[in-house]
């Protein structure tokens, strides 16, 4: 299930007019402007025109995770400070309803910065050594917020994804063990999937350069996460080198994750029906052609195996 995320500019339902045209199987938009805090409610045009689309394109059953939403990215679950802690978690509270009401089955959300001590730069992410303590902290404070924004939330179908990053500044959620820690702390589990990126999970130090590393990763994730809880993946090649905790996306083949990372997401038995959603520039490639179509070209190019060099 190949997708994009597209442009909800002049009104939401334009991002699906756009699905059409490109033909994917999937969507991420934003529903709102993600850069501000105060925002118009969810008008009933908007949210007609969407849901009419929907079924049109025979998208309007949440239990096939055709749409994904991307949270803003003003929210810090994790921030220590009362006046950021309780405007996150009054946003993503209105990220969930307006979710709901558009039928858009998934949320994707970043856990969250602790803000305590920065490594340095070109420090290395110590995967799989557990927590530091303020690493401890901040994920303590996000799954309190979580908790919070359940309560607040009864009943909704919604299910925030928690996303892998790269670990840059204070960020949570570079190591798998971060997200099962999270998701293993909240009081209704059943609400909290995950999203990888491959750009981040590259940058932050996890190997899918050749087939048997990809699969290893894979395999990782299980163990720690689950593959069953992984509802949303995006697409992304990396900039940044393994390891650099760059977080610069690339187009598919043009950096550092490797033909095999999105081989073997693409062939995986476990993630076939799960949204794989592109966040690569939109501008024109030197023919003028659509950088999404040329990428979705080379995914379904890699898809069949014997695309890319192994």
């Amino acid at each position: 299930m190949l997708g994009s995320h597209l442009s909800i500019a002049g009104g939401m339902v334009n991002a699906l007019t756009e699905v059409e045209s490109l033909g994917v199987e999937c969507v991420q938009v934003f529903t709102k402007n993600q850069r501000r805090w105060a925002v118009p409610p969810l008008s009933d045009s908007d949210r007609a025109a969407w849901l009419t689309r929907l079924k049109a394109l025979g998208w309007d059953d949440p239990d096939a995770l055709r749409t994904v939403s991307h949270n803003s990215y003003l929210i810090n679950m994790a921030s220590p400070a009362p006046e950021t802690r309780a405007k996150s978690i009054a946003l993503q509270i209105e990220e969930i309803a307006r979710c709901e009401a558009l039928a858009i089955p998934l949320l994707v959300a970043h856990p969250g910065a602790h803000l305590g001590t920065a490594r340095p730069r070109g420090d290395l992410n110590r995967l799989g050594e557990g927590p530091t303590e303020d690493e401890r902290g901040g994920l303590d404070r996000i799954i309190a917020a979580l908790d919070e924004i359940h309560e607040a939330t009864p009943g909704v179908r919604v299910r925030t994804c928690l996303e892998t990053t790269v670990g840059s500044g204070t960020n949570l959620g570079y190591d798998f063990d971060h997200l099962r820690y999270i998701r293993a702390g909240v009081a209704a589990p059943e609400r909290i999937g995950y999203c990888l990126d491959t750009c981040h999970v590259t940058a932050a130090g996890y190997d899918l350069s050749t087939d048997d590393a990809a699969e290893g990763v894979l395999a990782s994730f299980d163990r720690t996460c689950g593959l069953e809880n992984l509802l949303a993946l995006h697409l992304n090649d990396s900039q940044g080198a393994l390891g650099s905790r760059l977080d610069r996306h690339a187009h598919i083949g043009d950096g550092c994750c490797g033909a095999s990372c999105f081989r073997a997401i693409l062939t995986h038995p476990q993630l076939i029906s799960r949204p794989m959603i592109l966040e690569t520039a939109k501008e024109e490639t030197p023919d003028g052609r659509s950088w999404d179509a040329e990428n979705l070209s080379r995914l379904r190019s890699l898809a069949l195996k014997q695309g890319g060099v192994r």
